[in-house]
């Protein structure tokens, strides 16, 4: 697959190193980039040397926490497509990410800033450009085993997901106080939790010809998740770091772009779930068809009635 690869986050970390992953493929396997991230130097770098590589790049400014961002990223692409700027759109990559420690912090749009930048942002984006990919299309997402507690998460203070329905999942907390790391990581998993109930049902309403998979890079020590954390956790998470095998943006940005562009992964569908390098099942929760469903009805009640309140 050697069409056009459309990257939110491409700015650092694991976006950028697969963005630059994807840049210096041989030409034959070089991919147009659509990259998509807020506007301003770091993005015009990563982009300068793409370009350097070889890689025919368009920068897309959009601040992934304002869906009319989104949407005007969504036609620009539709508009880079129809004029035949960039090849027919093979992949997106809906990699961009955040976690606020503070879930009283609102999106533009009023929603928990952290649903709605690993989320909501990506639902809008995606089911604006569902219809502009080629005869064969992959979605790849980026996920989290934050969904659940293991023995390294509770000795971290990783909180896992405390499920709820959507609507309430997306409304800012209240209070005077701040919630603090605990509020926010919980805010965080329910996001990750989130895009695995999305994915199985994306591929419920894709077809035939759109593969819909998610990726998780293994833990990465520097993350936003980690830069949350408390002290003790985040100097215990330094340590660890240092191990020999821990994910690192080097490690997994290439295997990112693999997903999204290689003959061997071209056979996942249905939200398969691709930690570091192969596919593992999730836990039960994971799986829930009443959750998806309903996550799918609550994600177009929301991204509508923003879109309603913005053109108010």
């Amino acid at each position: 697959m050697t069409n056009t690869v459309l990257i939110t986050g491409p700015t650092r970390g694991l976006g950028r190193a697969a963005t630059l992953a994807m840049a210096g493929r041989p030409p034959a396997d070089r991919p147009d980039l659509l990259l998509v991230g807020r506007a301003g130097k770091a993005l015009a770098e990563v982009a300068a040397e793409a370009r350097a590589r070889g890689a025919t790049v368009h920068e897309i400014g959009a601040d992934l926490s304002r869906l009319a961002d989104v949407r005007a990223a969504a036609v620009t692409v539709r508009d880079l497509l129809d004029t035949g700027a960039v090849r027919p759109l093979g992949a997106l990559i809906a990699n961009a990410g955040a976690m606020s420690t503070d879930t009283r912090t609102a999106s533009a749009d009023g929603f928990e800033l952290t649903f709605a930048v690993n989320y909501l942002a990506h639902a809008q984006l995606i089911g604006d450009l569902l219809g502009s990919f080629g005869s064969r299309g992959r979605i790849v997402l980026l996920g989290s085993n934050t969904y659940h507690a293991n023995f390294w998460r509770r000795l971290l203070s990783v909180p896992e997901a405390q499920w709820r329905d959507p609507v309430d999942i997306a409304r800012p907390a209240t209070g005077a106080a701040n919630p603090g790391f605990k509020s926010g990581g919980v805010a965080y998993s329910n996001a990750k939790l989130a895009i695995l109930y999305y994915a199985h049902e994306l591929q419920r309403h894709a077809g035939a010809g759109i593969n819909v998979a998610v990726y998780e890079p293994g833990w990465m020590p520097g993350t936003a998740l980690s830069r949350g954390a408390p002290e003790f956790a985040q100097a215990m998470g330094r340590g660890l770091g240092r191990l020999p095998g821990v994910a690192t943006p080097e490690r997994s940005g290439p295997i990112l772009a693999s997903v999204a562009l290689d003959d061997r992964w071209a056979h996942l569908r249905d939200g398969a779930f691709v930690v570091r390098d192969r596919v593992q099942q999730v836990r039960p929760v994971a799986h829930d068809r009443e959750r998806e469903r309903r996550l799918w009805a609550a994600t177009a009640e929301l991204l509508s009635g923003s879109a309603a309140r913005r053109q108010g």
